[in-house]
């Protein structure tokens, strides 16, 4: 390969085929599964770590972002590693040292050290999906690739659903300490199938040699920093904040700093080139869409669930996990058989259609909706989850070319990773900005002296009667002010499915730009009627 396709492009990342593929496909389940579950553990199961470790809101919050932020900082550098060191290496030790410190933070009660193992936990995390995503790319046959790809999307909505019914079962049966130890039984386990399903690879020295180590360290440091200054900027009031603005400023700083350097460096890492491609442009920002609108399901469901219905997580997990997780099995399978015979544009329409019918129908919600309500909307939420990322992936792999997936992978980090926490983050703005605004606006209505709020505290006085009068009115004052407080935050909640609405909207405006791809492995077989026809077609232009 030319000097100047290795500056334009990036490292190529050709492995060596796997002798026993389906060890691969178990390494990908296991570790694709296993980063999820591990993420949203901690995230749903904070409340009950904050109390476990004796830690206050300020603490827990770093403690979340300290864990995520690790994972952005080395998922998009882990397919150069794996290109570099071979797969083996990158997985198999990362995978006991993960297992070890899983095991030890349970025991840790001093609280630098907490966030220490933490850092380290989150890193070894974080190379868990990119480098089964690169055991796809380097080590399966071509035929092996959709139901290995399946089972790395599907992993997003699966655990999306699942996790809080898991933290309930940790937490009421085993014990929190299993929040960490699961990753201590499943990462040695994944670390195996690793070392039976791929093979035994050089390591690259000549890549090492002209490593790019100063692009990895900005991209990775500012995209990290870029994360951490918006999930604290929800708690800290933004602007108002040195240290958010700090972090935003500094983020941005490193980002820009990658890209000169990418521009410049000799032998570059993940040149920006590779997304130059009108298709794989359009495809990376349909994933941070995806990602985005993918909040109805993974944020407000459960959120509105356990802040207006007061839900415990296994209470509303078992509606995520019965008509969204378990549906998605079936699904998974509908999803490799349509890509198999459609365009996959034409999946990707139907997944994002199928969001944008249930973020509709979510701006329908009242204070009164229950958990059973939500059964039609999560359903649509799982076809859409099935429906949507597998075809987009697929559809961005067959519009390049496989031997740069080291450049490629870097990216699909950033979408797949990044996007998703930070939209968290700003959702989680949303929402509070949104409930604010309805809580003045209803409050307006709610003034003192009022002939209707005058009447209706004395109706609600009366049911106290018995703690005294003084008390009853100030129980009734309180009231009032919680129902005014739970329908700022239900109308909040709808504002935050039209946001989701608006966004699948958008996503399928673009993937109306996306042309065709070329003609080649992953390229769909019509069949029935389809098939007729364009046999007709080719004998008529013969």
């Amino acid at each position: 390969m030319a000097e100047s396709d290795d500056r334009n492009s990036g490292p190529i990342s050709q492995g060596g085929v796997a002798r026993y593929p389906l060890f691969a496909v178990v390494a990908v389940l296991l570790g694709a599964f296993l980063a999820n579950f591990d993420s949203r553990l901690t995230t749903v199961g904070l409340p009950d770590l904050r109390g476990a470790f004796g830690l206050g809101f300020d603490e827990g919050a770093w403690l979340s972002t300290a864990a995520i932020g690790s994972q952005i900082f080395i998922a998009p550098a882990v397919a150069w590693l794996a290109t570099v060191f071979g797969l083996r290496r990158v997985l198999g030790i990362p995978s006991l040292v993960y297992a070890v410190v899983s095991l030890t933070i349970p025991f840790v009660r001093d609280y630098t050290t907490l966030i220490a193992l933490s850092i380290a936990h989150g890193m070894l995390l974080g190379t868990f999906v990119p480098a089964t995503l690169m055991i796809i790319l380097r080590n399966l046959p071509i035929r092996w690739w959709l139901p290995a790809i399946s089972i790395y999307s599907i992993r997003v909505g699966f655990a999306l659903d699942s996790s809080s019914s898991l933290v309930g079962f940790y937490v009421e049966h085993l014990g929190w300490h299993w929040l960490y130890w699961q990753g201590a039984v499943i990462a040695p386990l994944m670390g195996l199938m690793v070392y039976l399903g791929t093979p035994n690879e050089p390591v690259n020295r000549d890549l090492l040699r002209h490593a790019d180590w100063g692009g990895m360290l900005l991209l990775g440091a500012g995209v990290s920093m870029i994360y951490a200054g918006l999930d604290q900027g929800n708690r800290l009031d933004w602007l108002e904040s040195g240290t958010v603005m700090a972090l935003l400023i500094g983020g941005g700083v490193l980002f820009a700093g990658f890209m000169i350097n990418e521009t410049l460096v000799r032998r570059p890492w993940a040149h920006f080139n590779v997304l130059f491609s009108r298709n794989i442009g359009l495809a990376l920002v349909v994933i941070l869409l995806y990602t985005l609108t993918s909040l109805s399901n993974s944020s407000l469901v459960p959120n509105f669930l356990g802040t207006v219905a007061a839900l415990r997580p296994e209470q509303s997990g078992v509606l995520l996990f019965t008509y969204g997780a378990m549906p998605m099995l079936v699904l998974v399978p509908l999803s490799i058989f349509l890509l198999r015979h459609l365009d996959p544009r034409i999946v990707v329409v139907l997944g994002f259609s199928a969001f944008a019918a249930a973020n509709l129908w979510g701006t329908q919600l009242t204070q009164v909706w229950v958990r059973e309500d939500f059964i039609g909307m999560v359903l649509l939420m799982s076809v859409g989850q099935a429906l949507t990322l597998l075809p987009i992936i697929i559809m961005a792999l067959s519009n390049s070319d496989p031997s740069r997936s080291t450049a490629f992978a870097a990216y699909i980090q950033i979408m797949r990773l990044g996007g998703a926490e930070i939209g968290v983050a700003l959702m989680g703005t949303w929402l509070r900005v949104r409930e604010q605004i309805h809580s003045n606006y209803l409050g307006q209505h709610v003034q003192s002296g009022d002939v209707d709020v005058v009447r209706l505290l004395k109706q609600m006085a009366e049911g106290f009667s018995g703690h005294g009068m003084g008390a009853a009115m100030g129980r009734a004052v309180g009231m009032l002010a919680a129902r005014v407080q739970r329908e700022a935050n239900t109308l909040a909640y709808i504002d935050g499915f039209w946001l989701c609405f608006w966004i699948a909207v958008l996503a399928l405006f673009l993937v109306a730009l996306i042309k065709r791809a070329p003609q080649g492995p992953l390229s769909p077989v019509p069949f029935g009627f389809a098939k007729t026809l364009l046999r007709k077609r080719d004998a008529a232009a013969t």
